[in-house]
């Protein structure tokens, strides 16, 4: 769903730190990890979005032979991510999994075993991707407040809080012509107070985010603050 477009007034200024960039909101700081996920340090919670978990299996229900590889790429990067950080809980915004026919036994005790391989709670905001789907011991909570954020799948407003959303899938057109990329990104957009989060999983693909929106590029583990 591509964004509209956005003011580029009152942005945050962000400080570097290689692989992180400290965002800043109001006096209050997240961190923008080149891991495709935010990391509230005041709270210790990991935030991230759109898994898309059981992707190929739901492709081969429908005759598409997409390898069977991609959850383990998406799982392994998510407790390596989670491991130094040590959250108090990971939250996903939602499309954990891509849709009910991707729930396969395996992954459904993959899902089980989590919280223990990351050894805290995980919390799932339900998105779209999860509609009529079932996940015995994580139900599909509502959008709901975090301190200063409103945390949220798609795109939702809450007065005096910060939008913490997925479902976009930002990225940002890099170069031109044959060398151009198409980076995952996190983008603020200030004049809807929202901060959409990069999609995590290994097989998800991207939507350019709109003008006046402030990007900052995730490229080899790094994030990057990104003008063009």
């Amino acid at each position: 769903m591509p964004p509209s477009s956005c003011s580029a007034a009152h942005n945050p200024t962000p400080q570097f730190d290689g692989s992180t960039v400290s965002f800043h909101w109001q006096g209050q700081v997240l961190e923008l990890l080149g891991g495709r996920a935010a990391w509230d340090p005041q709270r210790r919670v990991l935030l991230l979005a759109d898994l898309h978990l059981g992707k190929a299996e739901s492709f081969q229900a429908h005759g598409i032979p997409l390898p069977s590889d991609g959850d383990a790429a998406t799982l392994n990067a998510l407790l390596a991510l989670a491991h130094p950080l040590r959250p108090s809980r990971v939250v996903v915004l939602g499309d954990l999994i891509h849709s009910r026919h991707g729930l396969t036994a395996e992954l459904r005790a993959k899902l089980a075993a989590l919280p223990e391989l990351l050894g805290c709670g995980l919390q799932l905001v339900g998105g779209n991707h999860e509609r009529g789907s079932w996940i015995e011991g994580l139900p599909q909570e509502p959008s709901q407040a975090l301190g200063p954020w409103w945390l949220s799948h798609s795109p939702e407003s809450s007065p005096g809080r910060l939008n913490l959303c997925g479902h976009l899938h930002p990225v940002a057109l890099v170069g031109r012509g044959a060398d151009r990329l198409r980076l995952p990104c996190f983008s603020y957009c200030a004049s809807q107070e929202r901060l959409a989060l990069p999609a995590f999983g290994a097989l998800t693909g991207g939507h350019p985010t709109a003008p006046g929106e402030r990007r900052w590029l995730v490229a080899d583990g790094q994030v990057l603050a990104w003008d063009g």
